[in-house]
């Protein structure tokens, strides 16, 4: 189980610079996993020299140009991204693609909206499966961060992915945003077999572990047992520079001595 970096804009060594900078940057902290965002806003050929040069892993990318999967009516819209976005996974030698379901679709109930993502997802199922690309499904808090957004907690992620039946569709399971939907993480965990990623802030400002809420100690633990032996994708805001809430995130989650050896 290794940190990674979440290098997009708001987040992780932001003060380093544009995007190869700030792989370099992660690098020099002693991080060899990053993920960002938004593939087709950044200098993808400066991108991939930053990852050759320092030997990183890119982890994720989300589906760019960023879309939801709550409509069939843009389904041709969905799969040309997604066609996009998995050759560029692959180029940059990704482990997989972030997917939201999106703004909800006015004019559509949450029913029509909910089948329509099960249908969009089994057909990605199959584009992402045979490129060996694995898709994340992650829900965002309508709470705070992400008002209008359709499919807001883990719980009902996970519901979409046991429908969808396809393994190369798991849950990005983002415990800052479950938490202030007012989730409990044993609940989520019971169905740890469906999670492929998880991602981690606190609460009371989404700042790095150890700053806000969350009982990390009993979570961490309870996260293993539930058979999730994966990264761990650190999509904070520093409360301070990114070296210093990193070692923060390192002594909470117990890492510390693994990153000083």
């Amino acid at each position: 189980m290794k940190l990674s970096a979440v290098i997009e804009d708001l987040y992780m060594f932001n003060e380093a610079g544009a995007m190869p900078e700030r792989i370099r940057a992660a690098a020099a902290a002693g991080l060899d996993r990053v993920e960002f965002h938004l593939w087709d806003k950044v200098d993808i050929d400066a991108v991939e020299r930053a990852l050759k040069e320092t030997g990183v892993q890119l982890q994720s990318l989300v589906i760019g140009p960023r879309c939801g999967c709550v409509d069939k009516a843009r389904e041709g819209y969905f799969l040309d991204a997604l066609t996009g976005t998995i050759a560029m996974v692959r180029r940059l030698g990704a482990k997989g693609i972030v997917l939201a379901g999106g703004p909800a679709a006015q004019g559509h109930t949450d029913a029509q909206q909910r089948e329509a993502m099960v249908y969009l997802l089994k057909k990605a199922a199959s584009l992402a499966a045979a490129a060996g690309v694995m898709i994340w499904l992650e829900p965002l808090n309508s709470r705070i961060d992400h008002p209008g957004m359709f499919m807001n907690t883990a719980m009902e992620g996970l519901d979409i992915v046991e429908e969808v039946g396809s393994p190369a569709v798991r849950l990005l399971y983002d415990v800052y945003h479950s938490t202030v939907m007012g989730e409990d993480w044993r609940e989520v965990l019971k169905r740890g077999h469906l999670i492929g990623y998880v991602q981690v802030a606190d609460t009371n400002g989404r700042h790095e572990p150890g700053t806000g809420s969350i009982d990390w100690a009993a979570w961490l633990p309870a996260l293993r047992a539930a058979g999730y032996d994966g990264d761990i994708g650190l999509e904070y805001r520093p409360s301070g520079s990114s070296v210093d809430s990193l070692q923060r995130t390192r002594e909470v989650f117990g890492m510390a001595e693994a990153a000083a050896s």
